[in-house]
């Protein structure tokens, strides 16, 4: 039987990484990072995650040794570090909106610069009429013969208008409100 907790860490090294390899690449697993004597004398051994998207977590793996048997894997899982979860330093809402006010500024500032070196770009006032093929847009009639185009009151196609039932008509046909 091992003696000390560190023993059995140093022992163990390769078992550890053995129990990861079944459930992570290879590649995800970088080098031993320490270990920690849990409570009930397991010890849980560490090692750098490579996985993109979990800075400062550890591949964790706790393993025990009962009398004189050998020595074993309770758990490998990937485990968050000191500070790992923790939030960003709160930014109080004025200076979020005084760095969001500047930013748009600079975008502003720049797209005059380019709209004053964009000397080709034509405006849609200068578009003859006979530049326009009518025919080649992609316009639906209904049955009135009137041109389906979205406006304000539509949502994902679906006219909004017709679901307030103050737009419906009455029984005479009349939509007038009476005064």
């Amino acid at each position: 039987m091992t003696s000390t907790p560190e023993e059995l860490a140093e022992a163990t090294r390769e078992l550890a990484l053995a129990a990861l390899h079944e459930i992570t690449p290879a590649t995800t697993v970088g080098p031993f990072a320490g270990h920690v004597v849990e409570d009930s004398g397991a010890v849980s051994l560490r090692f750098q995650n490579r996985l993109p998207g979990y800075p400062g977590w550890f591949w964790t793996v706790t393993v025990a040794q009962v009398d004189d048997a050998e020595p074993t894997v309770l758990e490998a899982e990937l485990m968050p570090g000191d500070g790992a979860l923790l939030a960003p330093e709160w930014v109080p809402w004025v200076e979020r909106l005084a760095e969001y006010r500047a930013h748009q500024a600079e975008l502003a500032e720049q797209s005059a610069a380019e709209g004053a070196e964009g000397a080709d770009d034509v405006a849609v006032d200068e578009l003859d009429a006979d530049e326009l093929d009518v025919d080649e847009l992609d316009v639906d009639d209904d049955e009135d013969g009137e041109p389906d185009l979205l406006h304000a009151g539509d949502l994902d196609g679906v006219d909004i208008d017709e679901l307030d039932e103050s737009s419906h008509d009455d029984s005479d046909g009349d939509t007038s409100e009476e005064e």
